[in-house]
């Protein structure tokens, strides 16, 4: 597994029972990739539309920030 989502497992898990909260840890997951598209280097494309996509992913799965 990549270490960054191990991090993000982590994250999302309890504290005091060490339970995974499945939701808070698929939140993470899609905010991460809503980052990695925003701060993707693209040639020739407006930051408009990396906005609307980065917004289209979050909304796709619920996330709000």
């Amino acid at each position: 597994m990549n270490e960054r989502i191990t991090l993000l497992a982590l994250k999302a898990s309890d504290s005091k029972t060490g339970w995974l909260d499945r939701q808070k840890f698929a939140q993470l997951i899609v905010q991460e990739c809503a980052k990695v598209i925003l701060e993707t280097p693209v040639k020739y494309t407006e930051i408009d539309i990396m906005h609307i996509i980065r917004d289209n992913v979050k909304a796709h799965f619920g996330v709000e920030e």
